[in-house]
């Protein structure tokens, strides 16, 4: 308890604070508490970066009184009388799940039961079931991704939903997939997280620091500089909770940690897990694997459907079913679908020992009445747009420059793609050579600039889901994207370009294009229909489920960019086809080269007449005008597929 001065109280992480909180998720001078004339107390953000809570809702400026709790990183102040009592989040807290339901299918199919348990403080806790026993449906409820239809969870007596905008820090959430990206070095992952989960004012010793030490609490000293796709699994698995351990969270939540490692990885991440546990957290585990279930404090088991057959120590669980081996009881469980496994465990003395009894943990204190708990708030974000918008375009920058794969390729093309054309066109556009080498040219552009694109989204779709939780923006992140690969595929396109017509005459009317030299024009067109065809590389990642289709959907794209770009079949005045085509960024691109040229008078005939192709000035600009029109349409629909991948509470 600290008495409060009739004054105002700066708190924050800096040490010229009056109330100095040691915790890198709090801003240098995050908040301040102010006496008000009458004698109450009011609290003020400071544009604190990871926000000011006041009874778990954020708060710029708001009147405090007694009783209510104000939120700053870790800590937590309650205003007593004229008194202010702290509580410093140290890790070791408790967990009660009251009740918990999610229904899908308008209510006709249950995944979840009347799920209760509670987990006490540095408690190790395993979730174990069948297939669809609602394993994932429970971590997803417990994080807040997918918040449950009904029912309750605490943290530390504190409504995790109510006050999810503050506590949705003091949660770590490791997937069952790698959230790392895996070309980059284990400290330079590390790094680059740390500036995306720590305030923007944090300094670069600060963030290095907490990095080294996590580095080391994981016993990773020794990979630290080792790139973490030549980690074996359990390293890896190691390396995604130091990711999360960043922000020291309370609770850590991992799903699936031991998927597809052999039972000396299995036990050996499960021992990390155990030593994670004793040094001050609660952990909580969904596995298929019972290798290792005697490193766990508590075991929950669920039955299908979503209900709970049993909670309690693992040493218990197989003589509460009465079987030797856990193979046994899954098998039961499949055997005996229609058996009430919620009730016999409800009438057990296993379920008033460890269920009914252990549920009785302190609370903080709260007065005053909150939100419905089904509300959400959205949490702020910890790095402004800019902030997080650079430390991705270094990011991507890092993983496009580690991949030497990618490298060689997006080097490659621009020249085989430009010396097709090149061999096409020769040293004069005639009559036989200009429409096949401005073809090539557009083909070669919309493979350039969808093949860089197309899988970019769909294989970090995991990382982005983590991201996005902690706070990422999502128009950052897409910008870092477009930021990167419109850079490379702009220049590809020229370098494509130049390899094609570099000294070729591309007899133009008078030497002359519509309003720049002819081969300046052609290459603007070449390079904004790369960078449109990249967008639409980013559409059909947003839109796909998995990267293995991206391939053939790429090449279904450039069938469609040829056919319907206006070089082979008359579109002008077909209803239907030709309204089709205005969706085909080749169409526009093909006509602002062929007005260039003037292609008509180049090769005479219907198929050359088509008012795309004219040499105008405002037919020009209308092409090019509308592939930067596409390149926005395909922009605002992958922002709101990306939304489609994010927790509920970060669409709002």
């Amino acid at each position: 308890m600290r008495p409060l001065p009739a004054r105002t109280v700066r708190i924050g992480r800096a040490a010229d604070n009056d109330l100095v909180v040691d915790d890198l998720s709090v801003s240098r001078l995050h908040a301040e508490l102010r006496a008000l004339p009458d004698g109450t107390y009011e609290i003020a953000d400071l544009g604190s970066h990871n926000g000011t809570f006041l009874n778990g809702r954020p708060v710029t400026r708001a009147r405090i009184d007694d009783g209510d709790v104000v939120g700053v990183g870790h800590s937590a102040f309650c205003l007593v009388g004229d008194q202010l009592q702290e509580y410093v989040d140290t890790g070791e807290v408790s967990l009660d799940v009251q009740d918990l339901g999610v229904a899908v299918d308008k209510g006709r199919r249950t995944l979840l039961d009347r799920v209760s348990f509670p987990v006490g403080q540095k408690c190790l806790l395993a979730v174990v079931g069948p297939s669809g026993a609602g394993k994932s449906t429970l971590l997803n409820a417990l994080t807040g991704q997918r918040p449950a239809d009904r029912g309750t969870v605490l943290y530390d007596g504190r409504d995790l939903y109510r006050d999810y905008a503050e506590l949705r820090h003091r949660i770590g959430l490791v997937p069952q997939d790698d959230i790392l990206h895996a070309q980059l070095t284990v400290r330079r992952a590390l790094v680059h997280a740390a500036e995306l989960r720590f305030p923007q004012d944090t300094a670069k010793a600060e963030r290095t620091a907490r990095v080294d030490e996590v580095i080391r609490e994981l016993g990773l000293e020794q990979r630290a500089g080792q790139s973490i796709h030549s980690l074996s699994g359990g390293q890896r698995k190691r390396v995604s909770v130091a990711l999360e351990l960043l922000t020291k969270p309370s609770l850590l939540f991992l799903d699936e940690p031991t998927s597809g490692l052999d039972p000396g990885m299995d036990r050996s991440v499960m021992h990390m897990l155990r030593g994670l546990a004793d040094d001050g957290r609660t952990v909580v585990v969904v596995t298929h694997s019972v290798l290792s279930l005697d490193v766990c404090d508590r075991l929950l088991v669920l039955a299908p459907g979503g209900k709970v057959a049993y909670y309690g120590p693992p040493q218990e669980a197989l003589a509460f079913f009465g079987h030797q081996e856990w193979p046994e009881a899954f098998e039961a469980f499949e055997r005996d679908r229609d058996r009430d496994w919620a009730g016999t465990y409800r009438d057990s003395p296993q379920h008033r020992r460890y269920t009914v009894d252990a549920s009785a943990q302190p609370r903080l204190p709260r007065t005053g009445d909150g939100p419905d708990p089904a509300v959400m708030a959205r949490p702020p974000t910890p790095q402004s747009w800019g902030s997080q918008l650079g430390t991705l375009v270094r990011r991507y920058t890092a993983v496009l420059g580690a991949d030497r794969t990618f490298l060689a390729i997006m080097v490659a093309l621009p020249f085989v793609m430009g010396a097709m054309a090149r061999a096409l066109a020769g040293s004069t556009l005639t009559r036989e050579t200009a429409m096949n080498a401005l073809l090539i040219l557009c083909v070669g552009a919309v493979l350039t600039g969808a093949a860089n694109a197309v899988r970019e989204l769909v294989k970090e779709r995991v990382i982005y889901q983590r991201e996005r939780a902690v706070g990422l923006s999502r128009s950052a992140y897409l910008m870092s994207k477009v930021v990167v690969l419109g850079t490379v595929t702009v220049l590809q396109a020229v370098v494509l370009t130049l390899v094609a017509l570099l000294g070729v005459d591309l007899n133009a009317p008078g030497g002359k294009g519509v309003l720049l030299p002819p081969l300046a024009e052609i290459t603007a067109a070449v390079a904004l229909l790369a960078f449109t065809a990249m967008m639409l590389g980013l559409l059909v990642s947003a839109l796909v489920r998995k990267e293995e289709v991206t391939m053939p959907l790429l090449v279904l794209l450039a069938i469609v960019q040829v056919v319907f770009c206006g070089a082979l079949l008359k579109l002008d005045g077909v209803p239907g086809i030709g309204q089709l085509s205005w969706l085909v960024p080749s169409r526009w691109a093909l006509g602002a080269m062929a007005g260039t040229v003037e292609l008509a008078r180049l090769v005479p005939g219907d198929l050359t007449a088509d008012p795309l192709f004219r040499h105008s000035t405002g037919v020009w600009l209308r092409n090019m005008g509308m592939l930067v029109v596409l390149s926005v349409l395909f922009g605002y629909v992958v922002a709101r597929l990306l939304r489609r991948h994010e927790p509920e509470v970060m669409r709002k």
